[in-house]
C-alpha cells in the first residue's frame, strides 16, 4: 500500500491530491458498475413478473 504506517511513508501535497484523484475515479467507476448491476436485476425481475402474468391468462 502507498501509505503503509509501517513504511511510515508521507506523501505530498501533491502526491495525496493524486492520490485522492484516483481514488476518486475508481470510486465513481464502481458506483456506476454497482448502479448498473442493480438496474439490470430491476429489469430482469420486472421482464420475468410481466412473462408470469402473461403466461397465466
Amino acid at each position: 500500500m502507498m501509505n503503509d504506517p509501517q513504511n511510515n511513508v508521507h506523501l505530498s501535497k501533491d502526491e495525496t491530491a493524486l492520490y485522492r484523484a484516483r481514488q476518486r475515479s475508481r470510486n465513481k467507476v464502481l458506483g456506476i458498475v454497482l448502479g448498473s448491476l442493480a438496474v439490470l436485476f430491476f429489469a430482469i425481475s420486472i421482464v420475468k413478473i410481466a412473462a408470469q402474468v402473461t403466461g397465466s391468462h
